[in-house]
């Protein structure tokens, strides 16, 4: 029950079970609610139960899972430290590989092989969408610019919409055949946008070197 007298605001970090094995794993540590010799993840499961009614009290939650040391500081200065209103969303861009799977903590998944492909250029094939040549390759087309605008006004509807509903973790997956030209193009852009918007954004790139490391081996 919230004191009448003394005003506070409740701060609730989450994670998912598979990181948090691993992170217990790591550091070889034991859980602490885990009875001696029985498994980490029963630990975790009467941790959660324990947390439950805080969770649902929490005025902030924040899910960091897939979140560095820096941006976990950055969300907490914005809740702390800055008169920014805070929303609990987690974004990340993530470009990939259709011929390596789609990534399956995907919430929003896009197919961008339409776009004109480097691959059939010897000279760019071995450049990825971090170069500027391969950006200029796939963006110097009508589709390019026009396609990113309208999935740039999708997303600007929807983010809102997800935070309303109670998320606060959004993958955002761009794929391509290889992971290696288009999907990482868009990708960059797309997180370049994202990047001028109150909430936090990363950018990840799976299967980017994945190609190379095929045809070395």
């Amino acid at each position: 029950v919230r004191s009448e007298t003394s005003k506070y605001e409740i701060l609730f970090l989450d994670c998912s079970d598979e990181v948090l094995l691993k992170r217990y794993k790591e550091t070889r540590r034991s859980h602490p609610l885990a009875v001696k010799g029985e498994r980490i993840i029963m630990g975790i499961k009467r941790e959660r139960e324990l947390l439950r009614d805080i969770k649902t009290r929490a005025d902030f939650i924040i899910n960091t899972s897939n979140m560095l040391t820096r941006e976990l500081r950055v969300q907490l200065s914005s809740i702390f430290l800055d008169d920014d209103r805070f929303e609990s969303l987690m974004i990340t861009v993530l470009s990939f590989g259709f011929k390596y799977g789609i990534p399956r903590d995907s919430d929003i998944v896009q197919d961008v092989r339409f776009l004109p492909n480097p691959y059939y250029d010897l000279e760019l094939r071995e450049k990825t969408g971090n170069d500027k040549e391969i950006q200029d390759y796939v963006m110097n087309c009508k589709e390019g610019p026009e396609y990113l605008e309208k999935f740039i006004d999708l997303i600007t509807f929807l983010i809102p919409n997800y935070i309303k509903e109670g998320k606060n973790q959004l993958v955002i997956s761009i794929g391509c055949t290889g992971g290696k030209h288009r999907s990482v193009t868009i990708a960059n852009a797309v997180y370049a946008r994202l990047q001028k918007s109150k909430y936090t954004v990363r950018i990840v790139h799976r299967d980017i070197l994945k190609d190379s490391i095929v045809k070395k081996l």
